[in-house]
């Protein structure tokens, strides 16, 4: 399959070779007029806000203050701001604290369940689907749901716990454990993502290593540890990394269960970000903050497309 593979390429490379001069030219220009209109569109709908996200963030921007959106005096003001802001260091903590816990909860479920799914039957297939289902709710609709859970007075959980003698204190309005439960309704709704990569991995492993391995008289622990883990190490890796990226845009959870409370518990960096551009109309702040998240997302996306599973796998 390779060295036709090979062959077609050497084909269709002499054929380009052998094509007149105009003629390419005249292919490449009408190649270029047809990707036009989506580098139009995907310019207008992104880079564009980019660039003024990053011009708003060099000034600093109010409405308050109509002049200063063109005010460039102090372009790394709001930068150096950020260095000795604590409620922005403290934001920055709580979105690591939340993004570690919510990435291993979610590697290990997601592990778990693949796991315990990784048969073939009409029973397991529903099963699947059935835990697909939060991942395909809008986040508002997962927020609302859990909100409902959290809320001792309307949550069906806390009235069970309550008629079994275990009454429990609400969640979101305790500091200590009102992030713990952002990590609860995230996990919920995207353990599935990993669930479904780790499932597709586990299923592409040839199935010699495997049967080797139990003739050779290799427990279940073994067989994980020497044979299956090797194969889906590489899309670990790489489901770790997009739910890292994804989880610092956990807004709509924390908008509708806490708000950013009890206090700043669970005020991860983009709902800072959030308020102090729309509550206290710093724009120009808020942009920045905005800005180096761009860049950390950025930074995480390059990562993730240097490492592939395919090319870990084939190494």
């Amino acid at each position: 399959m390779a060295l036709a593979y090979a062959s077609f390429d050497r084909l269709a490379l002499g054929h380009r070779r052998s094509l007149p001069t105009h003629w390419r030219r005249q292919r490449a220009r009408v190649f270029a007029l047809g990707l036009a209109p989506a580098l139009i569109v995907l310019a207008v709908i992104t880079v564009g806000p980019m660039l003024y996200l990053l011009v708003t963030s060099l000034t600093p921007a109010s409405p308050v203050h109509p002049q200063s959106l063109t005010d460039f005096t102090h372009p790394l003001g709001n930068y150096l701001t950020m260095m000795g802001d604590g409620e922005f260091l403290n934001s920055l903590w709580v979105q690591a604290k939340l993004s570690v816990a919510t990435v291993v909860a979610q590697l290990a479920i997601g592990l778990g369940v693949a796991l315990l799914l990784n048969a073939r039957s009409r029973f397991l297939d529903a099963v699947r689907t059935a835990f697909i289902l939060p991942m395909v709710l809008p986040p508002i609709v997962v927020a609302v749901i859990w909100k409902i859970l959290f809320t001792p007075d309307i949550s069906p959980l806390h009235h069970a716990l309550a008629a079994a003698g275990l009454p429990l204190h609400s969640l979101i309005a305790n500091p200590d454990l009102a992030l713990w439960a952002i990590v609860v309704a995230d996990t919920w709704e995207w353990f599935p993502f990993t669930m479904l990569m780790v499932l597709a991995a586990l299923q592409m492993v040839p199935s010699e290593p495997i049967e080797a391995g139990r003739i050779d008289g290799a427990g279940p622990f073994a067989l994980f540890r020497y044979i299956l883990f090797p194969y889906i190490r590489p899309t670990l890796v790489v489901a770790a990394l997009f739910r890292l990226i994804d989880s610092i845009k956990a807004f709509p959870l924390i908008y509708v269960l806490t708000n950013g409370g009890p206090g700043t518990a669970t005020e991860v960096t983009n709902y800072y970000a959030y308020t102090e551009a729309f509550n206290f109309s710093y724009w120009g702040y808020g942009a920045a903050i905005a800005t180096l998240m761009v860049a950390g997302v950025l930074a995480l996306s390059w990562l993730v497309d240097r490492l592939n599973p395919e090319d870990a796998i084939d190494e």
